[in-house]
C-alpha cells in the first residue's frame, strides 16, 4: 500500500515515520510512505502557495494551482476516473468527517491514498471539488495544519494490514475493533456473540464491538500496594473473557457512554450494563 502526503512542510513527518511499525512496515516492503513539498510545485520565487482569501476575512489560503500541480506529480488519478475500490484523494480539514477505526478499516483495503495537508485559515475549496473524494478531520478541534492528521491516518490505517504487527489478532482485540461476529466471519468460523469466535481457542481475548478495550497488566503481580486481580492469574479463560468483556463495558460506559448507543451488545452485555447502573 502507498501514502503519497502532500504538504509545505515534509520535515515534520519524517521523525514520525522513521520509528517503530511504520518504519518496520516500510523496511518489510509492506507500506511505502512519501512526502512531497508544495513548494516544489510552484512557479515563482518566492515558491507562493497560499494568497489573501476573496471577500476578506483573516489569515491566508492555500491556492489550487500547487495542489493540481503536485497531484499530477504523483500521478493521481482525475477524480472522474477514479476508481475508489482503489485510490483515495483525502482533503485533510477541520470542516471532514471525523476519521473513525471504520474509517481506516476501508482505508487499509485500499491500494493507494494521497493526503493533502490543509494549513493557514485553509485550502480553496476548488481542491475539494475537483480533486479530493473525502474530507477528514481527526477530531473536534483545529490543529495548525494537516501533518499530525495525516501521521495519524497513516498509522491508524497500515496498522490493519496483514504483516504489519507482530500478532495480527492485535488489530481486531482492541478499542474501536471488530465484533466476535465480524472477527469470525474473517476466519470462517461460526460464532458466538457472548464468547470468543467459535474454534478460536484457547483465548480469552473477547472482539470489541465498538467498545473500548479492557485493562491490561504484566508483571509484577504486586505493584505499589496493588495487585493484578485474581481471575486474570487463574487459568480460567471463559471466566477471564467474561470479566475483560464486562471491564470493556464499564470503561465504556465511564469514558464514552455514546459509544454504548452503536456497540455491538448481546443480552449478558445488556444485563451487567443495567446492574451498573442499579449499583
Amino acid at each position: 500500500m502507498r501514502f503519497d502526503i502532500i504538504t509545505i512542510f515534509p520535515g515534520l513527518l519524517a521523525g514520525i515515520f522513521e520509528h517503530g511499525v511504520i518504519k518496520r512496515a516500510v523496511a518489510g516492503g509492506i507500506v511505502e510512505v512519501k512526502a512531497h513539498d508544495l513548494r516544489d510545485f510552484t512557479h515563482d520565487r518566492h515558491r507562493t502557495v497560499d494568497d489573501r482569501p476573496f471577500g476578506g476575512g483573516e489569515g491566508m489560503v492555500l491556492k489550487p494551482e500547487p495542489i493540481a500541480a503536485a497531484l499530477e506529480s504523483v500521478g493521481a488519478t482525475p477524480k472522474d476516473q477514479r476508481d475508489p475500490q482503489r485510490e483515495s484523494v483525502i482533503l485533510l480539514s477541520a470542516q471532514g468527517k471525523k476519521f473513525t477505526q471504520g474509517t481506516a478499516r476501508e482505508l487499509a483495503r485500499l491500494e493507494r491514498v494521497i493526503l493533502l495537508c490543509g494549513r493557514y485559515e485553509g485550502v480553496d475549496e476548488r481542491v475539494n471539488d475537483l480533486f479530493a473524494d473525502r474530507e477528514l478531520s481527526i477530531g473536534d478541534y483545529v490543529l495548525s495544519g494537516g501533518e499530525l492528521g495525516a501521521a495519524v491516518i497513516v498509522d491508524a490505517t497500515m496498522r490493519l494490514l496483514p504483516g504489519v504487527l507482530g500478532n495480527e489478532a492485535s488489530s481486531q482485540f482492541e478499542s474501536f475493533g471488530l465484533s466476535n461476529a465480524e472477527i469470525a466471519k474473517t476466519e470462517g468460523e461460526s460464532s458466538d456473540d457472548s464468547l470468543q469466535p467459535s474454534g478460536v481457542a484457547p483465548s480469552s481475548s473477547y472482539g470489541a464491538g465498538g467498545l473500548l478495550d479492557y485493562p491490561h497488566y504484566t508483571r509484577p503481580v504486586e505493584f505499589r500496594g496493588l495487585t493484578v486481580p485474581e481471575i486474570l492469574t487463574g487459568g480460567d479463560h471463559l471466566k477471564i473473557s467474561h470479566w475483560r468483556r464486562e471491564q470493556a463495558l464499564e470503561k465504556t460506559r465511564r469514558n464514552r457512554p455514546d459509544l454504548l448507543q452503536t456497540a455491538e451488545l448481546s443480552d449478558r452485555d445488556r444485563e451487567f450494563l443495567a446492574s451498573l447502573d442499579e449499583g
